[in-house]
């Protein structure tokens, strides 16, 4: 490695978050922060999330998906129900997302749990995605191992044709999770490394506030 990693430096003073300006209900405020990503001049895809789930191996994993759309149920992200993420989504609901803004120096974790999101809304988005999207959901048994790139390219050509001029409807084997919070951490970057954190959490249906040390 040519550099020092820990010669990596950035200083985070573009904004701050204070609890004078904090709105009560934590849905608005990751609507507030996210309309102000997507404001930005930033060519970043602000819906990119991290999804963590706890495996069938009994191993933590992360992995990058899009978040598809949220209010106040919960977040939404989509899936093929036969790949490891789903599996261990559907065996440990407990689940955190977690997004990362750079430009904003802002990051957001949210814990909750997962669970199915209703089929009719799985069609409705699906029918709504780009046709090669959709093809795609088709062709690629998630996470299952397979021969090569070729076997890939072969099947998409298959299902090409046997589409072609149809309507293409939503496999069974895919659909969406909802994510519905039980807490929000807030966090905005300070300079000299005392970042503020602020972390929601409900009881009893009533979402309260509470500053975190950075």
């Amino acid at each position: 490695m040519s550099k020092n990693l820990s010669d990596y430096r950035r200083n985070y003073n573009k904004m701050e978050l204070l609890e004078e300006y904090l709105e009560k209900d934590p849905f608005v405020q990751f609507k507030t922060w996210f309309e102000e990503m997507e404001g930005s001049s930033s060519n970043s895809e602000v819906n990119a999330m991290n999804v963590s789930s706890i495996g069938l191996d009994g191993f933590p994993k992360s992995r990058i998906v899009l978040l598809k759309e949220f209010n106040t149920e919960g977040f939404i992200f989509y899936t093929n129900f036969g790949s490891d993420k789903a599996k261990a989504i559907v065996e440990n609901p407990k689940v955190c997302l977690s997004f990362f803004w750079p430009e904003m120096e802002r990051q957001v974790i949210i814990k909750g749990t997962a669970e199915k999101s209703s089929e009719d809304k799985a069609k409705e988005y699906f029918s709504s995605r780009p046709r090669g999207s959709q093809l795609g959901a088709w062709t690629s048994h998630q996470s299952s191992e397979i021969a090569s790139r070729e076997v890939l390219d072969k099947t998409l050509k298959e299902l090409e044709l046997e589409f072609q001029d149809k309507k293409i409807p939503k496999p069974e084997f895919w659909g969406g999770f909802l994510v519905k919070p039980i807490s929000f951490e807030f966090w905005q970057g300070r300079s000299n490394r005392l970042h503020d954190r602020i972390l929601y959490t409900e009881e009893r249906r009533i979402w309260t506030f509470k500053r975190l040390a950075p």
